[in-house]
């Protein structure tokens, strides 16, 4: 049994294919056994993450900034909350209860999530597997973004080719452990 760290938007989003695939990346990560940590928001794709790991029996642990338990709406049915004073020690207590991490559709949250994680993995502080979710291509621009990176010297090809990218959370399961 693993910690699985998911990264998500605090919103919708403006499809409701966001809420379901997060609901169903939460039921798969409950259904391999796994413990979900995330940041104990109740309301968009981080609450549907969440509920669907607990309607599939599985372990929640939430960790959340004191300024935002209002404005993310805190869930209140997880398995535990942990509160802590900001968004570094949110990130820091994240990383350090979770074995693998990854990224569903969300925004500037998100990609700081992500990127950090990313940026320890590169200078060795951690080699955790690290999944990023392109769900219908919403991170497309982004990946050609970082192969640009490798592109012009900027990043080496293996420090950004450990990153496991599909477009399901099956599949994104599945091949995070296989790497």
């Amino acid at each position: 049994m693993a910690a699985i760290c998911v990264f998500c938007g605090a919103k919708d989003g403006a499809d409701p294919k966001y809420l379901a695939m997060a609901y169903r990346t939460g039921q798969v990560i409950a259904s391999l056994g796994h413990t979900l940590i995330y940041g104990g928001g109740g309301g968009g794709l981080m609450g549907a993450v969440a509920s669907g790991a607990l309607a599939a029996g599985g372990k929640v642990h939430g960790i959340i900034p004191t300024k935002l338990i209002e404005r993310e709406l805190a869930k209140k049915d997880i398995t535990s909350m942990e509160v802590v004073p900001d968004m570094a020690v949110r990130k820091t207590r994240m990383i350090a209860q979770s074995d693998a991490f990854i990224s569903l559709p969300g925004g500037l949250g998100t990609l700081d999530e992500m990127f950090e994680v990313m940026t320890l993995r590169q200078l060795a502080y951690h080699d955790k597997p690290v999944g990023l979710l392109n769900q219908d291509g919403y991170y497309d621009h982004l990946i050609a973004m970082c192969e640009g990176f490798i592109k012009e010297g900027f990043v080496r090809d293996s420090e950004y080719r450990y990153l496991v990218v599909s477009p399901t959370p099956e599949d994104l399961m599945a091949r995070l452990f296989a790497s």
